[in-house]
C-alpha cells in the first residue's frame, strides 16, 4: 500500500465507547484489509441527483489498496456514480463490518479491466470473459478509501476504529 492510514477512535457519544488503549484497542488496518478482501457481498450507498439514498448489493475485489465492482450502464448505481462519484460501500459481515467512504473512479484501461476480471473470476469461482467489461454495456469503478470505520461486536466498547486517508478530518 502506497499509504497507511492514519488510526482513531471515532468520535461517538453515548455509546459508552473506551479510550483507544482500553478493550480489544484499535483494530489494525490489515484487520480490516482482510475483511475487505474477504466479503463475498457489498453494500453499495450512492446519491442520485435528487438526493434521495440508493443502497442495492455488489460483488467486490479488493485489489491494488481499492474495491473494484462493475455496474449495468443503464443501472441507477452507474447513473448516479457518474453525477455524483462519492459513495460508501461496506461489506456483509454485520458482526465485524468494515464500512468504506471513497470516490467512484471509471475505469477504462484493458489492462486493469483485465485484472479486475481475473481477480473477481478467482474470487467468485466464475469465467466471465472480457465482454463482461465491455465499456459500451457495463461500467468498472474502483474506490480508493478516504474514511473507514470498523468495529467488532465481540467488543463493541473497545473495538471501534477510524482510518483516514489523505486530508481527511477526524469526524
Amino acid at each position: 500500500m502506497t499509504e497507511l492510514p492514519r488510526i482513531d477512535r471515532p468520535y461517538m457519544p453515548g455509546y459508552g465507547v473506551r479510550t483507544a488503549s482500553e478493550g480489544t484497542g484499535l483494530l489494525p488496518w490489515a484487520w480490516a484489509v482482510q475483511r475487505l478482501a474477504a466479503s463475498h457481498d457489498y453494500w453499495l450507498a450512492t446519491t442520485p441527483s435528487d438526493g434521495r439514498p440508493h443502497l442495492m448489493p455488489v460483488w467486490a475485489v479488493w485489489l491494488e489498496d481499492a474495491l473494484w465492482f462493475s455496474c449495468s450502464n443503464g443501472s441507477r448505481k452507474t447513473r448516479n456514480l457518474r453525477g455524483q462519484p462519492r459513495c460508501s460501500l461496506a461489506t456483509d459481515n454485520p458482526q465485524q463490518p468494515v464500512v468504506v467512504e471513497g470516490v467512484a473512479e471509471v475505469v477504462a484501461d484493458a489492462a486493469e479491466l483485465r485484472s479486475m476480471l481475473d481477480a473477481e473470476n478467482a474470487k467468485y469461482g466464475t469465467d466471465y470473459g472480457l465482454e463482461m467489461l465491455d465499456p459500451a454495456a457495463n461500467t468498472c469503478f474502483k474506490v480508493y478509501p478516504r474514511w473507514v470505520f470498523a468495529p467488532d461486536a465481540a467488543d463493541f466498547t473497545g473495538s471501534p476504529t477510524r482510518y483516514r486517508f489523505g486530508d481527511q478530518p477526524p469526524d
